[in-house]
């Protein structure tokens, strides 16, 4: 069965039909195997930086004017990445995987120049679904934080709302910008070859007085405006007539940035000619069970080999599993802790910064405002979770499992700090590299009885009730439709 949206335009339809009864926010509803991605949010924002050079470029520009300009040009530089998550833009966008709670993305990038710039992402909620990032180089003093929250809606087009931002910060200049996070409407569905437009009007604003405000057209249903499009405008808040800058083009595309006082070009950026740098992580068998790319490890196994129903129950695995880990939780009087980020009631520099253009930002106050833990940083190890696996199983029981079919290497660990980088990866082996097809089974990939003590805290346990379906109920209907249709 091929797995490209294209091939399953039937499919689809009846997908669409089927969640275009339902009201509300889509942001966890399972959706069909071929639509699905090979990687997680959690992944989603490495992508702020896989341009290292254009992360670090602001710490060297000495005047407050054009240092604020140089953020822009590096906003815009993320963005087309950002959207197609590292895919060729001919081959559409696919909806990644809904990441469960706890979830983490590791890695880094290493450049002589440059030094090391490193990424350390969570899944800090899953109801609303929220994603947390630290990125950082200590050699040139750059700093990035942030959250989003999306809530996706369809109405013909999907229409994905972000709440959140980040903050980037400068210690030579002990500068912080103020970073939104635009909304996505995703477009050519039907078509079987999906796109984004960004939409709305933002302001990106500096500590220094500087404010950037852009606005994000697209092409309209009549043909008008250009794809991908945006326009920008830089001035300092004293003088806000004064346009100091201005920016045009494609964010997927060539942008060009104006002195608008002289009307000289003085930069112009072609997003297709940045090189973006692979991330490295740990090899596959070091990462810990928490790990996405450990964690979904069968799942994108399936996905390359073409094997719809294995998706289906390689997803189920570890999501019956989180359902049964809150459950649990709650019968406990417990909650989930958090690992690298912190739920906090006030951001002092959010406060400060926004007042110069509230409506370019959303918080969610159920989804929170997440700050890192500086201190988990430096001295988190793995395991993060000691022996608890996402599936709700435990390290020990997998292994005795595995050990049965003659697997008891996968229940290898590592010891390595976050704080002291990635570990060793010398033979290369993520889930990003592998050829199709391949893939290495993770702890998650087994499911235990429970034991003679545990078994009544399984017993009587019921779906919560609700007006709309639950995962678990769409994908048995996907499951159903995969093994009875020869319609794909």
């Amino acid at each position: 069965m091929s797995n490209d949206i294209a091939s399953n335009r039937s499919a689809l339809k009846d997908f669409l039909a089927s969640i275009a009864t339902i009201s509300g926010d889509l942001s966890n509803i399972t959706a069909p195997p071929f639509v699905l991605s090979e990687h997680s949010t959690v992944e989603i924002p490495q992508y702020w930086a896989d341009h290292p050079s254009l992360f670090i470029s602001q710490a060297a520009e000495e005047d407050a004017g054009k240092r604020a300009l140089s953020v822009l040009k590096y906003f815009i530089g993320t963005l087309r990445n950002q959207q197609y998550a590292g895919r060729r833009e001919g081959d559409g966008v696919k909806k990644p995987l809904n990441a469960f709670l706890g979830e983490l993305f590791l890695g880094s990038w290493k450049n002589e120049e440059i030094g090391e710039t490193r990424l350390v992402a969570e899944q800090v909620s899953h109801h609303p679904p929220v994603t947390a990032c630290y990125l950082w180089n200590d050699k040139y003093g750059v700093r990035a934080e942030g959250f989003t929250q999306q809530e996706i809606t369809f109405s013909g087009n999907v229409s994905i709302k972000q709440k959140g931002y980040a903050i980037l910060h400068l210690d030579k200049y002990d500068e912080d910008y103020l970073i939104p996070v635009p909304n996505i409407k995703v477009k050519g569905i039907l078509g079987g070859t999906p796109y984004p437009e960004l939409q709305g009007d933002y302001s990106l604003i500096s500590s220094n007085g500087y404010v950037s405000h852009f606005k994000f057209e697209g092409k309209s249903l009549f043909g008008s405006g250009q794809k991908n499009g945006f326009e920008a405008r830089l001035f300092h808040v004293d003088r806000p007539d004064e346009i100091l800058y201005s920016a045009k083009g494609a964010w997927n595309g060539v942008s060009t940035f104006k002195d608008a006082r002289t009307g000289e070009e003085v930069d112009k950026m072609d997003v297709n000619d940045l090189a973006s740098a692979m991330i490295e992580v740990a090899d596959l068998s070091e990462q810990d069970p928490w790990e996405s790319r450990k964690a979904w490890a069968d799942v994108v196994s399936s996905l390359r080999s073409g094997d719809m129903k294995g998706v289906a129950n390689a997803k189920s695995r570890v999501e019956e599993g989180q359902r049964q880990m809150r459950t649990d939780e709650e019968s406990r009087g417990e909650h989930w802790k958090q690992l690298f980020f912190e739920r906090v009631e006030y951001d002092p520099v959010f406060e400060k910064l926004s007042t110069r253009d509230p409506g370019s930002f959303t918080v969610d106050t159920t989804g929170g405002i997440w700050k890192i833990n500086h201190e988990a940083v430096k001295s988190a190890k793995r395991p993060y979770h000691g022996d608890l696996v996402p599936n709700n199983e435990t390290v020990s029981g997998a292994i005795r499992k595995e050990s049965l079919n003659g697997d008891s290497h996968r229940g290898k660990r590592s010891n390595a700090s976050i704080e002291s980088g990635n570990p060793k990866s010398s033979s290369n082996e993520d889930i990003s590299r592998r050829p199709s097809g391949t893939g290495s089974s993770s702890l998650a990939d087994t499911r235990r009885d429970p034991e003679p003590q545990e078994q009544k805290r399984f017993e009587g346990v019921s779906a919560t009730p609700t007006d709309e379906p639950t995962d678990a109920q769409v994908e048995a209907f996907l499951r159903a439709k995969a093994s009875t249709s020869n319609r794909y």
